[in-house]
């Protein structure tokens, strides 16, 4: 199985309606995800030295993943307010990252030799990494980053050059506008796809050129937390170790069956996609991104966020 870097956000999902924290954060969850997937799994980021902190550090460290590249800093981690309403999740007014905001890695020579060894490097938007994307991408073999619905085009003209695949969250976005935009992505200097989520719609997915659409399947959620990064992650680790055994048969060995590198990719693109359905569905029967829920206290500035929400 690839080995699975995550680079950048880690944070706590913290629901007010339950008092309680969940560890999770795009990079993070990628990491994780790949953990369950059986890769050698690590993660790069700042943790801050609270009691959010705390837990997300804990956790990561009871699953095994690797944090040995990771930095400690005094501060509050990042951390996000949110309530669920019929299973869907409502992010409220957060701490914009916390620490990871304010010092963001700054990577040295040891951390790119590191990164170098991966098979698969994930950033984010949320990341605040965009400074460090020249070095991840002069020492990682495959990049991917996930832009949310946060982008714009100078944001994009911005990181594109420096990744191999963009992740983009379209929810209610017209098809037309998503293909639209995967173009323009892929002007921008993204190299080889870009994979557009769109919640209980499913998925569309542009690799090299040719898009690949994906129904969900659909089920009553519990917790929509996480959802997409689980998608991305199922698909991506198991199209990349898939495509480790891509070849083109010698003239002589016939037409039958799949003969070709360009066949075995297009199959390899429709099962990953419906494996990763099946997973994300599945993720969405578990409270938080991934579970490891903690009860904690909740601060005057969480209950004044809530009784704006109740409002």
């Amino acid at each position: 199985m690839i080995k699975v870097l995550g680079i950048g956000d880690n944070v706590c999902d913290k629901y007010l309606h339950t008092k309680t924290i969940y560890p999770g954060g795009n990079a993070l969850n990628i990491a994780v995800f790949g953990k369950l997937f059986g890769a050698q799994a690590a993660y790069l980021g700042t943790f801050g030295d609270d009691e959010v902190g705390q837990h997300v550090y804990s956790v990561v460290k009871e699953l095994e993943i690797d944090i040995s590249h990771c930095r400690l800093e005094e501060g509050e981690n990042g951390c996000a307010r949110v309530m669920l309403v019929d299973g869907d999740r409502v992010f409220l007014k957060g701490n914009r990252g916390g620490i990871s905001r304010i010092k963001p890695p700054v990577l040295t020579k040891t951390d790119e030799q590191y990164i170098s060894g991966f098979d698969l490097i994930h950033t984010s938007i949320h990341s605040f990494m965009e400074q460090e994307l020249p070095k991840i991408r002069q020492a990682a073999g495959f990049v991917s980053m996930d832009f949310s619905d946060r982008y714009d085009e100078a944001y994009l003209k911005l990181c594109c050059p420096h990744i191999d695949c963009a992740e983009i969250s379209c929810g209610d976005m017209e098809e037309e506008e998503i293909q639209k935009t995967m173009e323009q992505i892929m002007e921008f200097g993204c190299r080889h796809m870009i994979i557009a989520t769109r919640g209980a719609k499913g998925a569309v997915v542009m690799v090299d050129g040719k898009i690949y659409e994906q129904s969900p399947c659909l089920i009553k959620a519990r917790d929509t937390m996480g959802a997409g990064d689980s998608f991305i992650a199922c698909f991506l680790i198991h199209y990349l170790e898939g495509m480790k055994s891509a070849v083109d048969f010698s003239s002589q060995s016939g037409s039958r069956g799949i003969v070709t590198a360009e066949e075995y990719k297009d199959m390899l693109i429709r099962i990953s996609l419906y494996r990763a359905a099946v997973f994300s569905s599945k993720q969405c029967q578990r409270d938080g991104s991934f579970g490891f829920g903690k009860e904690i206290q909740l601060t005057e500035e969480d209950l004044r966020v809530m009784n704006m929400q109740n409002m």
